[in-house]
Order: structure tokens, then C-alpha cells, then sequence
């Protein structure tokens, strides 16, 4: 709360100047206060009844107003240790997140270029996948066998009728089929 310049100097800008500096603290001589107090109750002991309260009034006051100064500087020493330590926690802890998180930096990079690896060589199977199946085709078992079954009735029945070229034919698909079916046993075993 701002005042009205008063007429010993100072007003609303040197009152907002005074709140923006830092307060020193300038710890009270050790037995100042209480020999002002002391020698404030034996003067009330000396002199009239006003003047008397006066000085006892002056002196609870200045009692009071020490304990109080002495409770803030105490207070304020607190504060002063809490924020370091609080301050000393908040550093550790953006050093720990600091190297937690390059950590997990290498880690994702890690994992980055491992899926990059895993990536190309996914590709790699994708195109030889894409080359065997431009030459090859996939026949169940049982129409192989159904069809060496044919090849072999042709086979004899052209060997009866004396056509030998198309008996060898016949004969020449056979075995390309047993060797086929072979083959898928060799693999499967």
C-alpha cells in the first residue's frame, strides 16, 4: 500500500524502492536492549506517575520488539537454510534429469537405428519373397500327387499306343513332381 508523501521525504517511489532491495540483517548488541530496559525501570522508579508508566511502557516495548526482532532474524535463518537446501535439491534434480534424459536420448537412437536395421532387412525378405514368387508357384500337396497320378496313366497309356516322345514327356513331368514332393519332405524333416 502506497502513502502520501510525508514531510520528511521519500513518497510513493522511494517507498517502492525500499520494498525491491533486499533487507540486511544487522544482528542487535548483545545486551543492548536489555540494559535500555533496565535503565528505562529504574528511571520509572525515579520520576512521576505519567512519566513513570511512560518509561515502563517504553520498556515492555522495546522488551517485546527485541523477542520479536530476535524470532525474525531466527526465522529468516530458516528461510535462508530451507532455500538453500531447496535449492541445492532443484539443482541435483536437473542433474538427474538432465542424465536421465540423455539416457533415454540414447536409448531411443538405439532403438531408432535398430528399427532402421530391422527395416531394411524386412525389405530385403519382401523382395526375395517378391522374386520367388514371380517364378515359383504354391500348389497343395494332394494336386501334386493328383496330377503325378495323371502323368502316370498318360504315360501308359501312350507307352500302349507306342508314342514314345510323348510318354517320355509324360514320364519327364512325373519326375519333376516326385522330385518336387521329395524336396518339400527333405525341408519339412
Amino acid at each position: 500500500m502506497l502513502r502520501e508523501p510525508s514531510r520528511y521525504g521519500g513518497g510513493p517511489s522511494r517507498l517502492a524502492a525500499s520494498i525491491l532491495m533486499s533487507a540486511t540483517i544487522v544482528p542487535l548488541p548483545p545486551n543492548s536492549s536489555s540494559e535500555t530496559v533496565d535503565f528505562l525501570r529504574r528511571m520509572a522508579s525515579m520520576v512521576s506517575e505519567r512519566n513513570g508508566e511512560m518509561l515502563l511502557r517504553a520498556a515492555s516495548l522495546i522488551e517485546s520488539l527485541a523477542q520479536r526482532a530476535m524470532s525474525a532474524e531466527r526465522l529468516y535463518h530458516e528461510q535462508q537454510i530451507e532455500s538453500t537446501r531447496n535449492t541445492e535439491l532443484r539443482e541435483a534434480a536437473e542433474l538427474a534429469f538432465d542424465a536421465e534424459r540423455g539416457k533415454l536420448l540414447g536409448l531411443m537412437q538405439h532403438a531408432e537405428s535398430h528399427i532402421g536395421k530391422l527395416t531394411s532387412e524386412l525389405d530385403g525378405l519382401r523382395a526375395s519373397v517378391d522374386r520367388f514368387n514371380e517364378t515359383s508357384v504354391a500348389v497343395p500337396i494332394e494336386v501334386l500327387r493328383l496330377a503325378r497320378t495323371q502323368f502316370d496313366y498318360l504315360s501308359s497309356g501312350f507307352a500302349r499306343k507306342g508314342d514314345v516322345i510323348s510318354q517320355a514327356m509324360s514320364e519327364i513331368g512325373a519326375f519333376a513332381i516326385d522330385q518336387a514332393l521329395t524336396a518339400k519332405k527333405t525341408d519339412s524333416a
